[in-house]
C-alpha cells in the first residue's frame, strides 16, 4: 500500500531508478502511494549526520511520520 524510499542524496538518485521501474511496470496504476525522501536540494548548515538527517526527516521519526501520514493517519496513531 505505501513505499517509502530512503537515501542520503538529493533528488535524482535511488528514487528515481525505483519509479522509473514502477511506472515501467505498470506498478502506480493500483493506488500505491509512493513516498520518497531526500535530502533537501538546498543549502544546509553542517552539522553531525544524525542532526542533518532528522532535520529532512529521514531519520526513523521522520521516516514513521510519513507512513502515517500516508496512510491517513496522524500523530495519535503512532503513540496507541
Amino acid at each position: 500500500e505505501v513505499l517509502v524510499t530512503v537515501e542520503e542524496g538529493a533528488i535524482g538518485g535511488f528514487a528515481s531508478q525505483v519509479l522509473h521501474f514502477l511506472a515501467h511496470e505498470g506498478l502506480l496504476e493500483s493506488g500505491l502511494k509512493v513516498r520518497p525522501l531526500v535530502l533537501p536540494d538546498v543549502f544546509t548548515d553542517h552539522a553531525k549526520p544524525e542532526k542533518m538527517y532528522a532535520d529532512a526527516g529521514l531519520d526513523s521519526a521522520g521516516i514513521v511520520r510519513t507512513v502515517f501520514a500516508t496512510l491517513g493517519h496522524g500523530v495519535e496513531a503512532q503513540r496507541a
